[in-house]
């Protein structure tokens, strides 16, 4: 059975801790959770919710259709009632977060002693939320105890944790950034481990100075990883240009979010694919990797510093706003790479440059420092196809075959149970790898974006010739993540 919660109300009314305790609580008793954020630009006020899903089956997205809706305000059921189920049940009242809780712990069966234990572990509020939680659960009539308890070490965490955790395995040690939604809890999360792992986290006055302060650390010696979005990655382009020339490693943290300028702040999109492949001037290497969890991202993360340090070069790892701030369930441990500074101090500047480091315009070392970052390419070309760069799902053996990269991956797999297709997610954009080429070949390809433009599907036609009919094109553009419900009925209409 598959169940979605959904939890609305005001910024500030606490919807994202009640669904942490509710979705902590579940994975604990060994099921499976997925929960997303939809919130608006504002502080206090608006219309804030979270949707909640979760199985004693592997999930990795939500659905458009909601079994329990918890209003934290009126707003909350007047948006949201039209897409309950039949059998679905409102929890209202003008109540605390906390009193739902204990209301939906009782619908579950859940043991109180769980929630009294999460509750502590929060500390904050404790006799009250406890008083709270405790009425809830006295309160609630209905028993929907047909959850399957089991057993399961499973870990809880989202992509920017994952980013983070990817980071620290790598050795980092300093994250400059400049607040900006949604790439800024990565540097929170950083900060909050500054002591135990002995690294620097430092917030400067804009994405200009942050590119600069990182490739300045960087040639000292450390490693290092800068963090933004769309808007403030275009700020750091001449950075990156630089890094490109001087051959400085440096990871860049993409994550998207809809634009062009300020576009919807808070929401999320994959319009910045060219952005990455593209920005900058000249011509110099770089690497570019897009997970599709939070596990991937931990171990991208990781795969970016070694071949930042390893080649001398920028590592792009581009992410969005769905993949940062959802929850996942996920089994099992990341593999990590030992990754090994590189960078000595030493004269670096943005010339072509002689062998003791000085600027020149001689045409034959402009020439051979061209032709040695060329060779560079290949060899990173090379290096690269030792890891996997793209990964396919469910049958393997059909004509159908989707293809999609990011974080519209988990709502793929939860939609094509069942479906006589497979599918392709590509993890490495650059170096994009060649056997993508004979996978694709003969299919009746699907491409799934959160684009208007399939970005993806453009750049496999340039690497591969192989073009994707416009009609096989599923793309969603209005900062919201696709349901997997709605997308199963949207990949059936196009299957052979």
């Amino acid at each position: 059975m598959r169940y979605n919660i959904v939890i609305g109300g005001e910024a500030g009314q606490g919807p994202n801790i009640l669904t942490q305790v509710i979705g902590e609580a579940l994975v604990k008793k060994g099921n499976y959770v997925f929960y997303s954020r939809d919130y608006q630009s504002l502080i206090r006020g608006g219309h804030n919710f979270n949707i909640l899903t979760f199985s004693e089956k592997p999930v990795y997205s939500n659905d458009s259709k909601i079994d329990i809706l918890v209003c934290l305000d009126d707003k909350t059921e007047e948006i949201h009632k039209k897409n309950m189920k039949k059998e679905g049940i409102i929890l209202k009242g003008r109540k605390d977060n906390m009193y739902y809780a204990g209301r939906i712990f009782k619908l579950f069966c859940l043991d109180f002693k769980l929630l009294e234990e999460i509750l502590k572990d929060i500390g904050s509020r404790l006799k009250e939320n406890l008083e709270e939680a405790k009425e809830g659960y006295e309160e609630e009539k209905n028993l929907l105890c047909k959850i399957k308890k089991q057993e399961g070490n499973f870990k809880f965490m989202n992509g920017n944790q994952g980013i983070s955790n990817g980071a620290i395995k790598s050795g980092i040690d300093i994250y400059y950034a400049y607040p900006m939604t949604p790439a800024t809890p990565v540097m929170n999360e950083l900060a909050e481990k500054q002591k135990q792992n002995n690294l620097l986290v430092i917030e400067l006055e804009n994405e200009i100075a942050v590119v600069n302060a990182g490739i300045g650390s960087s040639i000292t010696g450390s490693k290092v990883m800068v963090g933004t979005s769309g808007g403030g990655f275009d700020l750091m382009t001449e950075g990156l240009s630089l890094t490109g020339i001087a051959e400085v490693p440096l990871v860049f943290y993409l994550s998207q979010r809809p634009g062009p300028g300020t576009g919807v702040a808070t929401y999320t999109g994959q319009g910045d694919l060219n952005d990455a492949r593209h920005s900058g001037h000249g011509e110099f290497s770089r690497i570019i990797l897009a997970p599709g969890d939070p596990k991937e991202a931990e171990e991208l993360t990781n795969l970016a510093f070694y071949f930042s340090e390893k080649f001398q070069i920028p590592s792009i790892l581009i992410g969005d706003k769905h993949l940062a701030e959802s929850f996942y369930t996920l089994s099992g441990n990341s593999k990590f790479l030992e990754v090994k500074k590189s960078s000595e101090f030493g004269r670096y500047n943005s010339y072509e440059k002689d062998e003791i480091g000085s600027a020149t315009e001689n045409a034959e070392i402009i020439k051979k420092n061209v032709e040695e970052r060329k060779e560079k390419r290949n060899k990173i070309k090379k290096e690269s196809e030792k890891y996997q760069g793209n990964r396919i799902y469910g049958n393997k053996n059909s004509k159908n075959l989707i293809v999609s990269w990011g974080s519209t991956k988990g709502a793929i797999l939860d939609s094509i149970g069942g479906m006589n297709c497979g599918f392709l997610q590509i993890l490495h954009i650059e170096p994009f790898p060649e056997s993508i080429k004979k996978e694709i070949k003969g299919k009746n390809l699907i491409l799934i974006e959160n684009n208007s433009t399939g970005q993806l599907g453009d750049l496999i036609a340039e690497k591969t010739g192989i073009f994707i009919d416009n009609k096989n094109k599923i793309l969603r553009y209005d900062g919201r993540p696709f349901f997997a419900d709605e997308l199963k009925k949207e990949i059936e209409k196009r299957l052979k």
